[in-house]
């Protein structure tokens, strides 16, 4: 059964290849493929994390690498649920492919989901010892990766964070041109219309692959309850999955607000703790984030109240009191394109407040500004913290000005800017 399961999971020993959607992280996926370090690529459960390490096998192939030294294994298979809670059948799995081929030379194995085997780690470590095989391991948990896996691992991993599409991976999966000005300008229309499918349904592929709006919705649910029972609620051996399941869905409906632990506590009759907690797994997994506020002390930034945003814009679509505010879904936007640039990210609050800060610029996010109390609002949010930093832009969805000195951005050109 074994070797049937390894052979199904890895049709290019058979000459077969299939072709993938490019992903913006595939180059420097490539540029560690040579390198002893283990390649560990976590994202959210749907992100595509497979697709690239495929991608990759691809590419190994493509460079001469034999087919038969590449294994590829998802642990995600029925059939090894009985073994998860043995790490030494990995070995196992790696031993049958040896019956299957004698690989000479450098041989590769991709395991997918590796989170489900308990205490992969020391399986893995024994074996880099071993220096004849190159790992890559994708998993949907960033503390398993990132804090276990240095703990045991440091110095010996290089760690690729997988998103779901950008939208400018949405606009080359629409084959919509847009690297110079030429290409923007003559698709003008065509990027509009994208920026507000973007905007409403993010970046999940198979969402962007169907036009019909309640699939789209019924994927997104069921990515999301998929991820709360099988990626947090046995992990951390939680009993009231129903609190958790409540808890996001109702966060949900206040992304891009302050959150409030007393009162979050008191609406779902747990300990503030418990509510804390369960944020923590939230994050780990990568559905929601939390946004610290400003303060020159570390230690204030730390305790400071919090913002929420949800990592993915398709997110929002399935509140319960999901209701169509724009403004909301721009700032989760542009949250999230922030978010990937892992760069130090604030907000602002005293009398006003500034929606992000960072490397020294203040940014506040309007979905239109054409009404006159609301560019007032926004520039009067500026002065507020002229003391913090002069440089300010305004980010919209479609207007491109100069506003009181303050540049005014597309969010599409806030992007393409970036490129520059």
């Amino acid at each position: 059964m074994l070797k049937e399961i390894l052979v199904e999971q890895n049709f290019h020993w058979t000459g077969k290849q299939k072709t993938y959607v490019k992903r913006e992280m595939l180059d420097r996926l490539i540029t560690y493929l040579p390198l002893k370090q283990i390649i560990t690529i976590t994202g959210v459960r749907r992100c595509g994390k497979s697709t690239l390490a495929k991608a990759a096998i691809n590419h190994l192939i493509e460079e001469g690498v034999n087919p038969e030294n590449i294994l590829f294994v998802n642990l995600e298979h029925p059939y090894f649920l009985e073994y998860r809670h043995d790490p030494s059948y990995l070995a196992v799995i790696y031993e049958t492919y040896l019956k299957l081929f004698n690989p000479q030379g450098r041989v590769y194995v991709v395991f997918d989901e590796i989170q489900y085997f308990d205490q992969w780690q020391v399986y893995i470590k024994s074996q880099y010892e071993l220096g004849e095989i190159k790992y890559i391991i994708t998993g949907s948990n960033s503390s398993m990766l990132s804090n276990e896996l240095n703990t045991l691992l440091s110095g010996r991993s290089l760690n690729i964070h997988l998103n779901t599409f950008s939208f400018l991976e949405f606009l080359d999966f629409k084959e919509i041109a847009y690297k110079n000005e030429l290409d923007r300008i003559s698709n003008k229309i065509e990027i509009y219309k994208a920026k507000e499918e973007y905007l409403q349904w993010g970046g999940f592929y198979e969402v962007m692959e169907t036009e019909d709006e309640s699939i789209k919705r019924d994927i997104l649910l069921s990515y999301a309850r998929n991820i709360i029972y099988q990626d947090i609620v046995p992990r951390y051996n939680i009993r009231n999955s129903e609190v958790v399941e409540r808890l996001f869905f109702y966060l949900l409906s206040t992304v891009t607000g302050q959150l409030n632990y007393t009162m979050l506590a008191d609406t779902f009759s747990v300990s503030d703790k418990t509510i804390k907690e369960y944020l923590n797994y939230f994050e780990d997994v990568f559905l929601l984030k939390r946004l610290d506020r400003f303060h020159n002390k570390p230690k204030e930034r730390v305790k400071s109240s919090k913002k929420v945003y949800v990592l993915d814009n398709g997110f929002m679509q399935i509140s319960p009191s999901h209701s169509k505010n724009l403004g909301n879904a721009l700032e989760n936007w542009v949250f999230t394109i922030f978010n990937k640039k892992e760069s130090e990210l604030y907000y602002l609050k005293e009398s006003k407040e500034i929606d992000f800060y960072s490397e020294n610029i203040l940014y506040q996010v309007a979905y239109i500004i054409d009404d006159t109390k609301t560019r007032k609002r926004e520039m009067e949010a500026f002065a507020v913290f002229n003391t913090v930093s002069t440089q300010c832009r305004l980010i919209t969805f479609d207007s491109d000005e100069v506003l009181e000195d303050i540049e005014v951005q597309s969010v599409d050109n806030f992007i393409f800017s970036s490129m520059e």
